[in-house]
């Protein structure tokens, strides 16, 4: 099969899936967890809800498969390598708790059949069927929307890219806390992980 060297072989509509990370209340929300709790600026997080609900339904539109990743990161289902870092900030609030406001999804939502996949990590590929779930999409691209740009992000676009997937990031449609941080993993992947393009460049090639 032949590469798809351009950004419009890579998003054509039989070959795409789009992945929407972490798009919940305690990451996005003015009062949630990373407002609240790490005291961390989630103004961006409402323009990038608002263009992840322009492409939801212009990838449903064409058939593009949507992949919602969402966290539960309930003290004891932690890895040792986060609780570490938790306990030495003294932290002992929990982000998105099953079943809380914290948890629930930020203005986009999934559909009935979409997939959903929960982590208790970064990657959405960490401890859960995310790969084999892929793999049953015979897709090729991934388009990576959400929260945060430089942590889950950019954990499971890594993960994505080692797998071989072609990886492409919206750069209006993922957000941070922190842009500096944000801007580094945009450079990152233009540099060895895939490509960043506008949102308009995404609806352009699914129409």
């Amino acid at each position: 099969m032949a590469l798809p060297l351009t950004l419009g072989e890579k998003l054509a509509p039989p070959s795409s899936a789009l992945v929407v990370v972490d798009m919940q209340n305690d990451f996005c929300a003015p009062g949630g967890y990373i407002d609240r709790t790490m005291q961390k600026d989630v103004s961006s997080a409402k323009a990038v809800a608002a263009v992840i609900a322009r492409l939801v339904p212009a990838a449903r539109a064409a058939k593009i498969p949507v992949v919602w990743l969402r966290a539960d990161y309930t003290h004891e289902r932690l890895p040792d390598s986060m609780k570490v870092k938790l306990e030495a900030r003294g932290i002992t609030a929990t982000c998105c708790a099953p079943g809380t406001w914290g948890a629930d999804w930020f203005d986009a939502k999934p559909a009935e059949g979409e997939i959903v996949v929960t982590k208790h990590t970064y990657s959405g590929f960490g401890g859960t069927d995310l790969e084999k779930r892929l793999a049953g999409l015979a897709r090729r691209t991934l388009v990576f929307t959400g929260v945060q740009t430089q942590v889950c992000v950019e954990s499971t676009l890594r993960d994505a890219h080692s797998l071989g997937y072609f990886c492409v990031v919206p750069e209006d449609a993922v957000g941070s806390h922190t842009p500096a941080l944000h801007q580094a993993t945009l450079n990152n992947v233009r540099f060895l992980f895939g490509d960043v393009c506008a949102s308009a460049d995404i609806l352009k090639a699914w129409s």
